[in-house]
């Protein structure tokens, strides 16, 4: 069922891992999708090529959306190729394993940048063109280690932990204009990310395995699709984090 058919969505991020099948699983749900990346601009283009054979309308844009003019192009060009964004997954970040000890200022300016001050670019460059239309979907893509400390070190679990102040901030404050605004909290997902980190196993979770990047976007899109859920924490962690 194409409920989302018209939305015009925005994934930063959306070349790959998470963010790649958010917006497959968005184009599927109908919407027309804005593929964000830093580099791998080959990656993107599959993504977009796989969205295009679903029928739907598509673009790959480059940008650092931890930088405010980069961010400005990008929603600019989103606009004027497929109209307003009505649906933004704040999705792009990154990480660098580090003991407490070993975290420099630049690790942490890092972090915080890319992971938080990104999706409140992002966000804020989306807000006019939502609020206008009274109708809108903030999704920000957190991680387990905002609620545990997490495998990665401080400066990570603060840049996660971040973006849930930024979520309930926004969806206080955005209620009543018919834009909803959660979170979304995935613990060690098969990607590249996790991959990468050997202190990430699957005997960290208590049913057993990673968890897969389409299941991460199955709760993506239900959040898209939900009129009434706002200010919310979803925790698909394979019951690492219980709450």
């Amino acid at each position: 069922m194409e409920i989302l058919k018209g939305k015009v969505a925005l994934v930063t991020g959306g070349n790959r891992g998470i963010g790649a099948a958010v917006a497959r699983a968005l184009a599927n749900a109908g919407a027309e999708v804005a593929i964000n990346f830093r580099t791998r601009s080959e990656d993107a283009e599959k993504v977009c090529a796989e969205i295009r054979d679903l029928g739907r309308r598509t673009l790959a844009l480059p940008a650092d959306v931890s930088k405010s003019d980069q961010v400005k192009k990008l929603v600019a060009q989103t606009e004027q190729e497929l109209g307003a964004v009505q649906i933004l997954v704040n999705n792009a970040g990154m990480m660098r394993p580090r003991k407490p000890e070993e975290i420099t200022e630049e690790d942490w300016d890092e972090h915080i940048n890319v992971n938080l001050k990104s999706a409140f670019l992002v966000t804020q460059a989306v807000l006019p063109q939502m609020r206008a239309q009274r109708w809108g979907r903030i999704i920000n893509i957190s991680s387990v280690a905002a609620q545990i400390g997490g495998l990665v070190g401080p400066h990570y679990a603060a840049a996660k932990a971040g973006m849930l102040g930024l979520t309930r901030a926004y969806a206080s404050v955005l209620a009543k204009e018919g834009i909803t605004a959660n979170a979304v909290c995935p613990a060690l997902i098969d990607t590249e990310m996790v991959r990468a980190n050997p202190r990430a196993t699957p005997s960290l979770i208590p049913i057993g395995r990673f968890g897969t990047a389409h299941e991460v976007a199955s709760v993506v899109l239900m959040l898209a699709k939900n009129a009434y859920m706002t200010g919310q924490t979803v925790n698909p962690n394979g019951g690492w984090y219980m709450n």
